[in-house]
């Protein structure tokens, strides 16, 4: 259980309070107990010692301002997902992350590459429609073109993540 509330995510923001990241709670929970951050909005969570409790952040704040270099997120299903709001981006449909695949928009026996450009997300139906073909070829239309990843799409990803998180809503101008 304790473990469990240690992976909660935490928001991240530069000293200027730009939100810049989201990290696990147990990290946010080391850079304020090494003094390089502030806790500016702490959740129900605690995590006990023999001795005392302390509550896990939601929000954090570097003490100094750190200046970020262009942002890269991984490559991954769910991030991917993320971007694309969980909706297939052929036939428009918003479902769940297990009715949903990924969909090399050119295909990769076409030499198609596995990058954030070239991935949608994508109902099996869909995905099973499409086959080895390009969208062209089997009468199929974005819904938007995939983009690479951005400072827009890092940002969008933050809130996507916060959506649940009512105490992210005012860093992430909703």
């Amino acid at each position: 259980m304790q473990t469990e509330r240690l992976q909660k995510p935490v928001l991240v923001l530069n000293a200027s309070y730009e939100p810049i990241n989201i990290c696990a709670a147990r990290r946010a929970l080391v850079l304020v107990l090494k003094g390089v951050a502030s806790a500016e909005e702490l959740s129900i969570s605690a995590v006990h010692s023999a001795r005392s409790s302390v509550n896990l952040p939601s929000v954090i704040r570097l003490l100094e301002y750190r200046r970020i270099p262009r942002q890269t997120r991984a490559l991954s299903r769910k991030n991917i997902l993320m971007r694309d709001r969980y909706t297939c981006q052929y036939c428009h449909r918003s479902l769940a992350s297990g009715e949903l695949t990924l969909d090399h928009v050119i295909p990769r026996s076409r030499a198609g590459e596995s990058a954030w450009e070239n991935l949608v997300a994508c109902c099996h139906y869909c995905n099973n429609r499409k086959g080895n073909r390009t969208p062209e070829e089997a009468g199929m239309k974005l819904l938007r073109q995939p983009r690479p990843f951005s400072l827009h799409t890092s940002r969008h990803l933050m809130r996507m993540m916060g959506k649940g998180e009512a105490q992210w809503r005012k860093y992430l101008f909703y």
